[in-house]
């Protein structure tokens, strides 16, 4: 029996929200050839951040890896938007993760694997990929994370 992505996301007790709006100008996910970039995702739950500030200050490693997996949640969101469902996706290439950091936290990569465990989750093998994790002093809307995503897709852009 064939599972897609979106089963597997079902099963863990996870479901793909709609696609997330833009706060700016850009678009959540552009897609060239046989790859979809993903703009950066904030942590969004029905258009608003379930917590603002500072990883290792007003936020918990545990909170942040949390909010890492919504944000990876949310870029798969604006994958699909573009690539059609999930089943497209050949392989997760490489995410890249910000995490708002307090001046002397440096735990990063741990914050960052909400969203690696969300890909394996949902991609198995496909979704491993590789990765950055960046501290940062600031970002969006206060968020304390933001992910990028970029995925292979099977079959390349039609012309």
């Amino acid at each position: 029996m064939t599972t897609t992505p979106e089963d597997r996301l079902a099963a863990a007790g996870l479901k793909l929200p709609p696609a997330p709006e833009p706060v700016g100008v850009y678009v959540p996910a552009v897609r060239s050839g046989p790859y979809v970039h993903t703009s950066g995702q904030l942590p969004l739950v029905d258009g608003r951040l379930p917590r603002t500030g500072k990883v290792g200050a007003e936020v918990t490693p545990e909170q942040a890896e949390q909010l890492a997996r919504q944000c990876a949640l949310n870029a798969l969101a604006a994958v699909a938007s573009v690539a059609g469902d999930l089943s497209q996706v050949k392989r997760v290439v490489k995410i890249v993760g910000f995490v708002a950091s307090a001046p002397d936290f440096t735990a990063q990569p741990t914050v960052v694997n909400g969203a690696s465990e969300l890909l394996l989750t949902a991609f198995a093998d496909a979704g491993r990929h590789a990765r950055s994790a960046v501290g940062v002093a600031a970002l969006p809307l206060d968020a304390p994370v933001e992910i990028e995503l970029l995925v292979e897709l099977h079959a390349p852009l039609a012309v």
